[in-house]
């Protein structure tokens, strides 16, 4: 610090006090603010540190002396925070000022002192300060006070924000320019305070977001989330080497982000913004990228941007995210429709007035410029408009519509635009708006879809036609989830799926879709043939499918055909002959296969972990170099090829006896009520012992080794009974690994090989050295 600086703080000014956390220490501090009101590079240092001591202070008022918060705001010491970012040197500072006020209001735990400090709208003028956002520390700094803000927001702080009679909100518009920032964990920030705006149950601040900003932010994310899935799919399309898939995952997880967030929103139930989103998402995203891509016939090929047409396999799995993580019904179910629905008409008219929308063909007007315009404008508005009350639907509906015309780029355009959607069919096509009759008579007499019939449905005939496993089974996969995620999505009412005899959630399967089933059935035998391309994971979930469709596992009733159970049950023999191959030639078949068969008991395949593997999205590949999970990949090598061969013989077979209503008798081959548990009694008469010690971690101990055929026993002897033991520690031999101990002839390295477990996680991959004598 400057001598001179240092000597009008001092000299000239009081005396620091000993005690940092005091009203006496505040005012001093006051003082220093009060003889350095312009910032320089001798009292830069200085002034830096007497802002961080401040909010030191106040936090320790907060909770110990209300007359701190007092004194604080008694001499308006906000103003200089402002007045220091205001000066040509302010920047220097202003890093600390934005730590200060997000440690400040991070740490206010009293209401009171949380009102006092948002008071005179001291904090709405720092918020509209004009920073230097190409300093990156101050961006970071800045957001992260604005989210830090946003969580105290609540039905009465939320007035301290919104100015209703100014039709201003600081906090989100100035927010919301951030949306698209190139650095993620910003992006986080403003859709965590987006969020914690939205759910204020405060209906003049959710109007004000629905006028002014709601179109605005929503359309430019819908596009921002379009950019990213079109350089996603170029990713895909580009990147065949699934030993480099760093970006790829990085891109996956971002969209799984983008996804989740507007889930977020439409889980917050404010009716106002779902609508706008829901139509920013159907018209931006969903049909005009997702559907378009869907097909790849040239008589529908009507879009004149080539660029938003993505690979099959790209479309399928991001359907396939989208009915996993959207439970907004006005979205899954509209998209269900379409993909069920929609005959070949219908599909000409959606591709005819998506491709053609010149909306649509250009992005929408850039966010900031948006803002903008309706700040200069703000002034302007005629402030005896009327109100809009958003709880009421055809006065909102009729304001959106007048709303939306003036935004029209011109008349002709508009023009253009209702002579294309008056070639649309009627919306009474789609199943989510026939009446209740309608969808009663439907259900009680469902459409049974052939060939022809379903070949009439292009989008519904591209997920069957996926089916078809011919270089491999990656369409197969995502087309498979597709259809799972469709179907148990519990948002989708049963009567769009039974339309189309998707029985998955209907208590009658025995009219389920003879079309798919088949293709099912077409999967399960492909799967049991030497060298297949069908792969675990895809074998799994065409069972999954498959006995959804046609068995209620509440009831335990199946509905299947004669004919389909006689190509299952023949599925089920050539799993068995491809399996006897392996017989003469593998000596660790038995325990391969009963450690296979563990597996598939403890670790169940879940499609929601399934998706977000971004190796699922590369071509199979066959090396375990790759670092990709067994079931993910196709077998290398003999010991692998008779893995896999057991995997698939586990599967099928579990589902031929399900579906006949066998229960399981034969399996697993060792019987756990066989086997002896930690703390039985042996009786140890006529057998033969091992005595030794154990060498764990922290002690040895004293046991003997019982000589078992199935078991790996150590047991103590019984006090109370001569000739037995007590079992201390036991385990299938499968599962033991024995090495030799180089400098001691005498002791070996017992390694027990676990299946992380609750119940066992302590014995994984636990070492014990045990010494004969």
């Amino acid at each position: 610090m400057n001598i001179l600086t240092k000597a009008r703080n001092t000299l000239f000014g009081a005396t620091q006090p000993k005690n940092p956390h005091s009203l006496d220490n505040l005012k001093y501090l006051c003082g220093i603010l009060q003889r350095n009101t312009t910032v320089s590079d001798a009292n830069r240092d200085l002034l830096t540190e007497t802002l961080r001591s401040i909010s030191e202070i106040l936090i320790w008022g907060d909770q110990h002396d209300s007359s701190v918060f007092d004194y604080f705001l008694e001499r308006g010491m906000l103003i200089y925070f402002l007045n220091y970012m205001r000066q040509k040197n302010g920047r220097y500072i202003c890093v600390q000022i934005l730590q200060t006020l997000n440690i400040l209001f991070e740490n206010i735990r009293n209401e009171t002192s949380l009102y006092y400090l948002l008071s005179n709208n001291h904090v709405n003028n720092i918020i509209l300060h004009k920073f230097d956002f190409s300093d990156e520390e101050i961006t970071a700094y800045y957001i992260s006070f604005l989210k830090t803000l946003s969580l105290k927001l609540n039905k009465h702080s939320i007035n301290f924000f919104y100015n209703e009679k100014n039709n201003d909100f600081p906090l989100y518009v100035e927010a919301i320019k951030f949306f698209n920032h190139p650095e993620t964990m910003v992006r986080i920030a403003v859709r965590t305070l987006t969020l914690n705006v939205y759910k204020v149950p405060d209906p003049t601040m959710h109007r004000f977001i629905l006028d002014c900003t709601a179109t605005e932010y929503f359309s430019n994310f819908v596009w921002f989330i379009r950019n990213h899935i079109l350089d996603f799919d170029s990713l895909i399309r580009n990147n065949r080497d699934i030993n480099n898939r760093g970006q790829l995952i990085s891109s996956l997880e971002e969209y799984l982000d983008h996804i989740h967030y507007l889930q977020d929103i439409f889980l917050l139930n404010v009716d106002s913004l779902n609508n706008v989103l829901k139509d920013q998402l159907m018209n931006r995203l969903l049909i005009p990228v997702y559907m378009f891509s869907l097909i790849k016939r040239d008589k529908f090929s009507r879009v004149k941007d080539p660029r938003i047409m993505l690979e099959q396999l790209s479309t399928l799995f991001l359907l396939a995210e989208i009915f996993l993580v959207i439970h907004y019904r006005p979205v899954v179910e509209e998209l269900t429709d379409i993909i069920l629905s929609a005959d070949i008409e219908t599909v000409e008219a959606i591709q005819h007035r998506y491709g053609e929308q010149i909306s649509y063909s250009l992005p929408p007007t850039a966010l900031e410029v948006c803002l903008a315009k309706y700040e200069q404008n703000e002034e302007s508005d005629n402030p005896n408009d009327s109100v809009v009350d958003i709880n009421d639907e055809n006065e909102r509906r009729r304001y959106e519509g007048e709303h939306s015309r003036r935004r029209s780029i011109s008349l002709l355009a508009a023009k253009n635009r209702q002579n294309i959607e008056s070639n649309i069919k009627p919306t009474s096509l789609y199943i989510s708006n026939w009446t209740d009759d309608e969808k009663c008579r439907r259900s009680q007499n469902p459409m049974r879809l052939n060939d022809n019939q379903i070949a009439n449905r292009p989008y519904f005939d591209t997920l069957i036609k996926a089916l078809e496993c011919t270089e491999n089974d990656q369409l197969c996969f995502y087309a498979l989830s597709v259809l799972l995620t469709m179907t148990t999505n519990p948002c989708i009412d049963s009567v769009i799926l039974e339309s189309v005899c998707l029985t998955v959630k209907s208590s009658e399967k025995s009219f389920y879709n003879i079309v798919l089933v088949d293709k099912l059935c077409d999967i399960l035998q492909l799967a049991t043939i030497q060298d297949s391309n069908i792969r675990i994971v895809t074998l799994s979930l065409t069972i999954s499918l498959l006995k959804k469709l046609v068995y209620d596992e509440e009831k335990k009733t199946s509905y299947i055909s004669d004919h389909d159970m006689s190509r299952i049950d023949k599925a089920r023999k050539q799993a068995t002959e491809d399996l006897r191959r392996y017989y003469p030639h593998q000596e660790l078949l038995l325990d391969m296969f009963e450690d296979e068969y563990r597996q598939t008991q403890l670790n169940p395949m879940r499609i929601e972990y399934l998706l977000k593997d971004s190796c699922m999205i590369f071509p199979p590949t066959t090396t375990p170099l790759s670092g990709v999970e067994f079931i993910k990949r196709l077998p290398s090598g003999d010991i692998e090829r008779a893995r896999r061969s057991i995997r698939v013989f586990f599967l099928i077979r579990s589902l031929f006896l399900e579906l006949n209503l066998i229960i399981e008798t034969e399996l697993p081959l060792t019987k756990p009520e066989n086997l002896f548990k930690p703390n039985d009694k042996l009786d140890l008469n006529n057998s033969d012992l091992i005595a030794c010690t154990v060498h764990l971690t922290d002690r040895k101990d004293r046991r003997f080794l019982v000589i078992d055929q199935m078991q790996f026993i150590l047991i103590e002897p019984d006090i109370k009974k001569v000739g037995w033991g007590i079992v201390k520690f036991c385990d299938l031999m499968q599962d033991v690994e024995v090495a030799n101990d180089k400098e001691d002839s005498r002791s070996l390295h017992i390694t027990i090989h676990k299946p992380v477990v609750k119940e066992l996680v302590k014995l994984n991959y636990q070492k014990l050295h045990l010494y004969s004598k």
